[in-house]
């Protein structure tokens, strides 16, 4: 299989700073290698997602290119496949098979926009894919995109060397932080600190 990249187009410091932080943890949870940000330089978010990335471990990479068109046109001169997000493309259903198999060739750049996304980067596409034809986020469609191309195989995703560590519980919170165990447990938490 090759390597998932998201492109990112669009991002406004003011109006999409969340919005744009959670698509960066969704491209990272849900089996990307790595993120390119383009749109007005934000380099305080990319710094502080770069601190959540190492204390969550992995090896995701984040960097900001200014010229989202030159950035398309080298991935497809290097053989990579364009995947636009958009509701005006083919439903999911109807093209994920010939998408997985280009995957199986071939590096993949996933476009989400921000604002308005140019005509250009619909031409430049080599999918167009709706997540329905209906309007909803970027997030939610980035989601459902990589989970439906990899049939769910990135939910066992083991990332490498974290310092903080979920461990599942049916009931509660448990963190274990580098090799000390921590119950995230507020009550619990303020007893212990009073009985010191």
């Amino acid at each position: 299989m090759g390597k998932i990249t998201v492109l990112r187009i669009g991002h406004r410091i003011i109006r999409d700073k969340r919005v744009t932080a959670h698509v960066v943890l969704t491209a990272r949870a849900f089996g990307a290698s790595e993120i390119i940000i383009s749109g007005e330089r934000d380099d305080q978010l990319i710094m502080k997602l770069e601190k959540f990335i190492e204390k969550w471990g992995g090896e995701f990479k984040i960097s900001f290119e200014e010229e989202w068109r030159r950035t398309i046109e080298e991935w497809k001169k290097n053989g990579g496949k364009i995947i636009h997000l958009t509701m005006y493309g083919i439903n999911l259903p109807e093209i994920i098979e010939e998408v997985r198999k280009a995957w199986s060739q071939n590096d993949i750049m996933i476009i989400v926009g921000s604002e308005k996304v140019p005509r250009e980067v619909y031409e430049l596409a080599d999918y167009n894919i709706a997540i329905s034809n209906q309007p909803h986020s970027e997030v939610a469609a980035l989601a459902i995109f990589l989970d439906w191309l990899q049939e769910g195989k990135e939910l066992t995703k083991q990332f490498h060397k974290p310092k903080i560590k979920i461990i599942p519980q049916k009931h509660g919170k448990k963190v274990i932080r580098i090799e000390n165990e921590i119950d995230i447990n507020p009550r619990k938490t303020q007893k212990q600190n009073r009985g010191r």
